[in-house]
C-alpha cells in the first residue's frame, strides 16, 4: 500500500471533531477536486503489518483512514488487523468506491457537483460532510443518495485560501444551516488551531 503519511493529532472535522486520532493518509485519488487542499500523491510503500506497527505507537483508540481516496487501497484485512490492535477504524471517503464492510465509521464527502463522474456508490454512511463553496446548493450533493441519510449531516465551509472569501463562505454556510436546521456546521479546527 502506498502511504502518504501517518501522524497523530486531533480530528478536525465532523462528529469526532476534537478527538485524538491516528491518521493514515493513503496516496492517490480518483478525483481532481478544484479546491483540494491535501497533498496526497507522494508516499512510501508499506505492508499492512508496518501500518499497524506505526499506528500502535500512539495511544489514541481512533484511527482515521483518509487520503486522497482511501477506498482505492483499504482492505478488509487491514481493518481486521487494526481491530485486533483494539482500534476503532473511521474512513473519510468521496464514496465513489465501495469500502470494506468491517469499517466502524464512514464519513462520506460527496463531490458530485464538483467533478463529473463522481457518483456515490456507497450504500451506507455514518455522517455526511458536504464541502460548501457558497455557490452550489448543498442539498444537490445528497439528493441522489440511494440510502437512508444518517442523523449527522455537516456543512463545511470550503477553504479557498483567501481570508475574505473564506469569511463570505462561512457566513453563507451559517445562514444556510439556520434555514435548514437538519444540517450542522463543521469547521476545520486543525486549521484554526494551526495543527496537523
Amino acid at each position: 500500500m502506498k502511504v502518504n503519511e501517518i501522524f497523530y493529532s486531533l480530528q478536525g472535522e465532523g462528529l469526532y471533531s476534537g478527538t485524538p486520532a491516528v491518521f493514515v493518509r493513503f496516496s492517490g485519488c480518483n478525483l481532481k477536486c478544484p479546491f483540494c487542499d491535501t497533498r496526497h500523491e507522494g508516499g512510501d510503500e508499506m505492508s499492512e503489518e508496518e501500518i499497524v506497527a506505526a499506528v500502535v505507537r500512539h495511544p489514541a483508540r481512533l484511527v482515521v483512514i483518509t487520503g486522497g481516496e482511501p477506498s482505492l487501497q483499504l482492505t478488509e484485512s487491514l481493518v481486521e488487523a487494526l481491530h485486533a490492535a483494539h482500534k476503532t477504524v473511521a474512513v473519510e471517503t468521496n464514496g465513489t468506491h465501495l469500502l470494506p464492510p468491517n469499517v466502524d465509521w464512514v464519513t462520506l464527502s460527496p463531490k458530485t457537483v464538483y467533478v463529473d463522474g463522481a457518483e456515490v456508490v456507497l450504500t451506507r454512511a455514518d455522517e455526511i460532510k458536504v464541502v460548501f463553496d457558497g455557490e452550489h446548493d448543498p442539498a444537490d450533493q445528497i439528493s441522489s443518495l440511494t440510502f437512508h441519510l444518517p442523523p449527522f449531516i455537516f456543512l463545511q465551509p470550503c477553504d479557498m485560501g483567501d481570508n475574505a472569501k473564506n469569511k463570505q463562505i462561512t457566513a453563507a454556510a451559517v445562514e444556510y444551516i439556520k434555514s435548514h436546521p437538519q444540517w450542522r456546521l463543521s469547521l476545520q479546527i486543525h486549521k484554526i488551531l494551526n495543527i496537523q
